[in-house]
């Protein structure tokens, strides 16, 4: 194990010199945005390797592209609209909506796109191509057959019908993207239907997704024909981004106050339910899940609104993923963990706007040396099975290598000290994710002391099955 932990510490994953402000820190990632994820002729690629997988679809790149746009707002450079153009020429044309398959999209990709396509009209000047591409996205959304049907048709299938294989899933990726597409285009076009849809389907999202107990959103809801069903707490952070900015526009166009409630409220359970006890945030749900749109939110409500808990929300969490910071400049996907060697689009995107953030909220001010990650030691067996208890003395507890061959049926409950984290579905791991040695939990808490980690099995997963865990500990701030 401790050969691993060192490859881990060293192969790939140098730290890159600090910065001294945040303004630094914003430059320094828009530089990583553009030399090391931007592949040039409008193309990202899907990862921090020149050999990754480029595509200019889809919610890890348009997150990049949401990235490149918060960077625009705030300097409104002219060498970020040049990317912007070569990335709207290569975006995709959505043809006339789907009504039959084969469909070749899901559901939530032409929404994404949509909402790439009206970042780049803003940053090219309202751009005619651009918001005419954003418009035939959203239809295909909004108007394919394909995607209509079952025991609650308000909300659409994520896969064309009828779906051969898998689970009837309903995703809020597509319906909180396409409420944001809306109302981009309205804002743009001033045509009425398009506040019709953001509002009809605001109120209907948050009748099947929002959690009966706090104000978060779950990501999915089961449609088998009959019912329709939540996949509870699966609280991914780009449709409560999503939601949040989606109330704070339909509170600014109809100043219908029940809107800015909702939206704070969503934001406020971001901060105080999915963080680690030094109150950074935790993304514990898929692998795949994007950050920037909560980036994004959160900025909304602290440049706009001047809500002081987004504004230290942050620059608290731009100070600590410093520490998950890579020498290319890439983030690992916990904020509160270590770098890693190979970052994924979807993971990175997270840590590149919330320094771009900081840099507009807090230009001057002064960043403190990143935890240091490099001085953790590796911790008991790796684990192979399940379930597993891990019990130290530190201050915070990384788990590095893999969750297994089963890939997204390997779900993981975490608890910590005792008790479960709110999502309660765990840990997974996705297609696209790097495998190997990538960061795949990491906790901190203010002070060292002694804590305990246990990882159960769940949705699939049991404790029979070996090859679905391979995870060592590292640990920060104290001895095994």
């Amino acid at each position: 194990m401790l050969a691993l932990v060192l490859c881990w510490q060293t192969g790939g994953t140098a730290r890159a010199a600090p910065p001294s402000t945040f303004a630094a820190a914003g430059s320094n990632a828009v530089a990583t945005l553009l030399s090391v994820y931007y592949a040039g002729g409008g193309y990202w690629r899907m990862c921090n390797r020149e050999s990754c997988r480029r595509s200019d679809s889809d919610w890890g790149a348009d997150a990049a592209t949401g990235a490149l746009y918060l960077r625009w707002k705030l300097t409104h450079d002219p060498k970020l609209e040049k990317t912007a153009g070569e990335l709207l020429a290569s975006s995709p044309r959505y043809p006339t909506p789907c009504n039959h398959k084969p469909c070749p999209w899901w559901s939530d990709t032409p929404a994404w796109d949509a909402v790439a396509a009206m970042r780049e009209a803003r940053m090219l000047h309202d751009d005619a191509d651009a918001v005419s591409r954003a418009q035939a996205a959203l239809a295909y959304v909004t108007q394919s057959r394909a995607f209509i049907g079952g025991a609650c048709p308000q909300i659409p299938f994520q896969h064309p019908q009828p779906q051969t294989s898998g689970r009837p899933v309903k995703t809020l990726e597509t319906d909180a993207t396409a409420i944001k597409a809306a109302l981009l285009l309205y804002k743009t076009t001033l045509k009425r239907r398009y506040l019709d849809i953001a509002r009809t389907r605001y109120r209907v999202d948050r009748r099947f997704f929002l959690d009966p107990a706090i104000p978060l959103y779950t990501v999915h809801v089961i449609d088998e024909g009959g019912t329709c069903v939540q996949q509870p707490h699966r609280f991914f952070a780009s449709v409560n981004g999503e939601m949040i900015w989606n109330g704070l526009q339909l509170f600014e166009l109809t100043h219908e106050m029940r809107y800015f409630n909702d939206a704070l409220a969503t934001a406020q359970a971001v901060d105080t339910l999915l963080s680690d006890e030094r109150g950074v945030f935790a993304n514990l749900q898929g692998e795949n899940d994007v950050v920037e749109p909560l980036v994004e939110a959160m900025n909304a409500l602290a440049a706009g609104y001047h809500v002081a808990f987004a504004r230290t929300w942050i620059v608290r969490n731009a100070q600590a993923a410093l520490s998950a910071r890579a020498a290319d400049g890439s983030f690992a996907r916990f904020f509160d963990g270590p770098p890693q060697p190979t970052s994924s689009i979807w993971a990175t995107n997270g840590g590149l706007a919330l320094e771009i953030a900081a840099a507009g909220l807090d230009p001057g001010g002064r960043v403190a040396a990143p935890d240091d990650w490099a001085s953790g030691q590796p911790v008991g067996e790796t684990l192979t099975s399940l379930p597993a208890t891990i019990t130290f003395d530190g201050s915070g507890i990384a788990l590095v290598g893999t969750i297994g061959a089963s890939c997204e049926t390997a779900h993981l409950r975490v608890f910590v000290d005792g008790n479960e984290t709110v999502d309660r579905t765990g840990l997974w791991q996705n297609h696209d994710m790097p495998g190997g040695k990538a960061v795949r939990f990491a906790w901190r808490w203010p002070t060292a002391g002694r804590h305990t980690i246990r990882i159960e099995a769940s949705n699939g997963a049991n404790g029979a099955d070996a090859h679905l865990i391979d995870l060592s500990s590292v640990i920060i701030g104290g001895g095994a």
